[in-house]
């Protein structure tokens, strides 16, 4: 479902006269249907870069990323604008660690939006909206206001509703269950359980041993590939 072929990555600092910083080296990387892939290494290693890199939020000095999509496979390093977004729209889901919606619209309607985007009507898209709610304990009272108005804690589990409503092929979780108490991370185990079962192909930076532990099916250690890891 993902593969990445020897992916290097370097930063440039423009406002410090150009100076290259080298992150990556030769990155071989492989998601396959019904994975769950914790990417692990010390902090400050790399794992939200090369989530980024997975993405298409940071781009790649060098090598291929391929994602399977729309029946082919789509190198997103080489990809134009609009098809990373149609990528994004009906293949890739991303739960990041922070919520990042327009100021107003109501948790209900942000939930449901990706369902509405790939053509399901309003009506099925906000019952199952619904749904991912009050597993997710939510009270129905907020889900007319804006969930930046909410915990931290909140947010992450609308952001968990959003990433979780579409049955997307490939999913990338970034610490899903970090702001959460024991009820909801169970409740969020039982959804990547669903999501494998189903044939996603996920991968995920999980803090949380126990989590890991509990879902994972590999994990890939980033710090290997780190430029100066062998030195």
């Amino acid at each position: 479902m993902l593969h990445a072929q020897n992916v290097s990555k370097s930063f440039t600092l423009h406002t410090q006269g150009s100076v290259t910083i080298p992150v990556f080296n030769d990155i071989e990387f492989s998601l396959s249907a019904g994975d769950c892939i914790a990417l692990t290494g010390e902090s400050g290693s790399g794992k939200s870069t090369f989530m980024r890199m997975l993405y298409a939020n940071y781009t790649c000095s060098s090598g291929s990323i391929n994602v399977r999509h729309d029946g082919g496979w789509l190198d997103i390093t080489t990809a134009s604008p609009h098809a990373i977004l149609d990528m994004r729209k009906r293949t890739m889901g991303y739960v990041s660690q922070f919520l990042r919606v327009i100021p107003r619209v109501p948790t209900l309607e942000i939930v449901a939006e990706p369902l509405v985007a790939l053509g399901t009507s309003r009506a099925d898209a906000t019952a199952k909206a619904r749904g991912l709610l009050t597993r997710l304990r939510i009270p129905e009272r907020l889900w007319q206001l804006s969930p930046l108005t909410f915990s931290g804690g909140e947010q992450q589990r609308v952001n968990i509703a959003r990433g979780f409503i579409a049955d997307y092929p490939v999913m990338l979780l970034d610490e899903p269950t970090a702001s959460l108490d024991v009820d909801n991370r169970a409740t969020v185990l039982a959804l990547i359980e669903e999501a494998k079962s189903r044939g996603a192909a996920i991968a995920g930076i999980f803090h949380d041993h126990e989590t890991r532990d509990a879902v994972c099916t590999g994990s890939f250690d980033v710090t290997s590939f780190k430029v100066g890891a062998n030195d």
